[in-house]
Order: C-alpha cells, then sequence, then structure tokens
C-alpha cells in the first residue's frame, strides 16, 4: 500500500492549481500519445466512499487528452448476469491496445459496497477476495499497465458535501437516499476498507492511498503519481 499525499502547497490557490494542472495535462496528452503509438493498454482505477471525488477526479485527467486514447467506465448498478459473472464482466471492460481506461468505481465495489449494503451475498464476497489477486496477476501478465487509486475523505468532510450538493440548485441529483444509507454505515465500510488493503494491496499491484478531503490536491497528486509509474516518451516530470 503506498499512501501518496505530496504537499507542496499548505494553501494551494485557484491559480497555482491551474497552473499545476495544465503542466500536468500536458505531460497527460504526451502519456496518451505513447500508449496509442506503443498499443500499450493502461487501466486506472478510482475507488473511494460517495462524493470523495472520483468522478471530477477522472475529468481532470481526460479534458484534454485525444478522444480516441481513453474511455471512462462506469457499470452503475449491475445486471443480475453481471453479479453472477463478476470477474468477466469486468475483463471485457479492460483496456484493448492503444488506450487507457478510467474505472469509476471497478470490480472493487464487490470488497466494499456491495458486501456493506448486502448487495452480494458473503459467498460472492469471499471468492472475490479469495480470487481476485491471481486474476489481477494474469491481467498485468497479459500486459496490462495497472494503476489503483483509492480517494480517502473524512466523514465530517462527506457529510458536509453531501449537504452542499443537497442545497445546490445544479448538483441535488447527485444525492441519493442511499448515499445517506452509506453514511451511516461508515465504521462497516471502513472495515471492509481495510481488510480490502490488507488482502489486494501487492507488489504488482498496490493500492495508493489520495488524501481527497481538499479536492484540487487529490486531483494533483493522482495526476503526478501516474506520470511518475510511467516512462513515457518525451516525460518532463
Amino acid at each position: 500500500m503506498i499512501i501518496y499525499n505530496r504537499t507542496e502547497y499548505k494553501a494551494l490557490s485557484t491559480r497555482q492549481y491551474s497552473k499545476e494542472k495544465k503542466r500536468l495535462q500536458v505531460e497527460l496528452l504526451k502519456l496518451g500519445e505513447w500508449v496509442i503509438k506503443k498499443n500499450k493498454r493502461v487501466g486506472i482505477v478510482l475507488e473511494g466512499r460517495d462524493a470523495a471525488g472520483k468522478g471530477s477526479t477522472i475529468k481532470r485527467f481526460i479534458e484534454n487528452m485525444m478522444p480516441k486514447a481513453v474511455d471512462v467506465v462506469e457499470l452503475g448498478v449491475p445486471t443480475k448476469k453481471q453479479t453472477s459473472n463478476w470477474f468477466r464482466t469486468w475483463e471485457r471492460r479492460m483496456p484493448e491496445k492503444g488506450k487507457i481506461h478510467f474505472f469509476d468505481r471497478s470490480w472493487y465495489s464487490r470488497a466494499l459496497i456491495q458486501p456493506a449494503m448486502g448487495y452480494c451475498s458473503k459467498e460472492q464476497y469471499r471468492y472475490f477476495m479469495k480470487k481476485v489477486n491471481k486474476w489481477e496477476k494474469r491481467l498485468i501478465d497479459e500486459g496490462i499497465i495497472l494503476i489503483k487509486f483509492y480517494l480517502s475523505i473524512s466523514k465530517e468532510n462527506q457529510q458536509l458535501r453531501f449537504h452542499l450538493r443537497e442545497t445546490s440548485p445544479l448538483k441535488y441529483w447527485k444525492l441519493s437516499s442511499n448515499d445517506w444509507r452509506a453514511h451511516e454505515k461508515w465504521q462497516i465500510l471502513t472495515n471492509f476498507k481495510e481488510q480490502m488493503f490488507i488482502k489486494t494491496s501487492t507488489g504488482a499491484s498496490p493500492w495508493v492511498i489520495i488524501n481527497s478531503d481538499n479536492k484540487m490536491i487529490g486531483r494533483l497528486n493522482a495526476m503526478r503519481y501516474t506520470l511518475g509509474s510511467l516512462e513515457y516518451d518525451g516525460k518532463k516530470t
């Protein structure tokens, strides 16, 4: 497990954020070109609690990348067939050559929200936890570059962001009663999260923990880690 929280700025102004984001996005464009040219397969997982900033982080990653280089994968509520064939469901969504896939939640829903909320059986959870490391290792051996981010948010900040969504005329639709139910199960989700880190953070596929209490710093850190992990053409980070 890797805790990646670079803190160049104690307080990050909008101007500083925009300047650093642009610098990193220039590098991300190079990364996308390298992935296409070299036929690389890159999967970037973003997990975390509701309102941790998964979608907004992906948005900043891809907003200036070439569309043909990237896809965003968001399964939504799985069908009965998808639930019963969990690994196959996600294997079909892995990137082809020359593509980066950003997973806004992933197969790790089976390790977190599903068991915490009763959306899968205990047997399904145990089977997943037993098999996932070997499954990921096979994907990596087949050429997929896998980066797993967990965006960490405090209980207080999640509650604040929920209230802000609740009262926003533009963002109220992002909040559901189910989000509040998950918030009430904070400790249960924490227990599953800790088990996930212990059992599924491996040398081949570690979890990278990003503090997302400050969304701007969290986004920049996710970009920096990704760029620092890959040796693409023209790299300047």
